[in-house]
């Protein structure tokens, strides 16, 4: 189980996360929670902990709150188990955790959030030694999904998820910045108040474009009844909320606005590629075995769901674009 790298868990319960993400297995330790203590996901090489530390040593020294690594006994950001599985701690940082954006407010919260990390890393030198190669590679994504995708069911819906790509009119331009990679609503921190505290998951920090984040973040936020389910749309009042926050913290240039008319739109189309790809190779995702007889079944869902998403944001494109062009 969890290596005896770390002289602080010793003594302390541990129960597994009620707020489990689909890649790590998270623990808790203490009671009340004093550490989150992971098993990560062979998809992230260790590494990734030298990007972990220095982007959160840089936040921390900018005064921003973040979760930081433990390091074990021999000063290391990680620790092996027997098996050879990679394992981390970090701080707890207290709060609430959404899983989906239930009002403006919280949205606005959360838009100031991000846009505080975005303007805190502007000026961090940092090259990354974890490298998801094609992360966000949208035409990438969807070429697999086509090689991927042999017949049935899940031939029809790869087939509707790459026609929308194909008529898809934005942009893929925009210069590369410090990103956190994930911004699901499930990976920001916030107060019981609802205020945002901090960003949480940090895996996926990376150099992207800002329409690849913030779209990301969109697609999230502004699904109010989540990935699971196939009656999605693109809430406007949530979308408006989280763009007045953003710009409270940090303005938005002329180019990054025209880029963010069609981002959503564009991550929604990708990860149903993603996860309509996992229904034929039913390797990647974790699945609800509760709600679903297969990942097959619960992926072949949940890509359903972000095509209608991808559907409703262009339904929606001019109105998104006028909030976009306000202020």
């Amino acid at each position: 189980m969890i290596p005896d790298g770390w002289a602080s868990l010793r003594g302390l319960s541990v129960r597994r996360c009620e707020d489990e993400g689909l890649l790590n297995g998270t623990w808790l330790a203490g009671d009340p929670p004093r550490y989150v203590v992971q098993r990560v996901s062979p998809v992230f090489a260790p590494e990734v902990h030298d990007d972990i530390e220095a982007v959160t040593s840089h936040l921390a020294a900018r005064g921003l709150a973040t979760p930081r690594l433990l390091r074990a006994g021999d000063g290391a950001l990680w620790a092996r188990d027997g098996a050879g599985a990679v394992w981390r701690v970090m701080d707890f940082v207290p709060g609430r955790t959404h899983h989906r954006v239930g009002s403006p407010a919280l949205a606005r919260a959360a838009g100031e959030l991000v846009a505080r990390f975005h303007r805190a890393v502007d000026d961090l030198e940092h090259v990354y030694r974890h490298v998801r190669a094609g992360a966000h590679d949208t035409a990438l994504h969807m070429e697999r999904l086509d090689g991927a995708a042999t017949g049935g069911e899940g031939r029809r819906l790869a087939d509707a998820i790459l026609d929308g790509f194909r008529t898809w009119r934005g942009r893929l331009d925009l210069p590369v910045r410090h990103c956190h990679g994930d911004l699901k609503i499930s990976n920001l921190r916030f107060s019981e108040a609802g205020e945002g505290i901090c960003l949480l998951d940090l895996d996926t920090l990376a150099l992207q474009s800002l329409d690849v984040e913030l779209g990301d973040a969109w697609r999230s936020w502004c699904n109010p009844v989540g990935e699971d389910s196939t009656e999605t749309r693109f809430d406007l009042d949530v979308f408006a909320a989280s763009v007045a926050g953003y710009r409270e913290a940090r303005p938005l240039g002329a180019e990054e606005r025209e880029a963010l008319v069609d981002a959503a739109e564009r991550i929604a189309l990708e990860l149903a590629a993603r996860f309509c790809r996992d229904a034929f190779e039913d390797r990647y995702f974790g699945w609800d075995p509760a709600r679903f007889p297969t990942r097959v079944s619960h992926n072949l869902h949940r890509a359903a769901g972000q095509l209608s998403l991808a559907r409703s944001a262009r339904r929606q494109r001019g109105e998104i674009a006028r909030l976009l062009a306000e202020g």
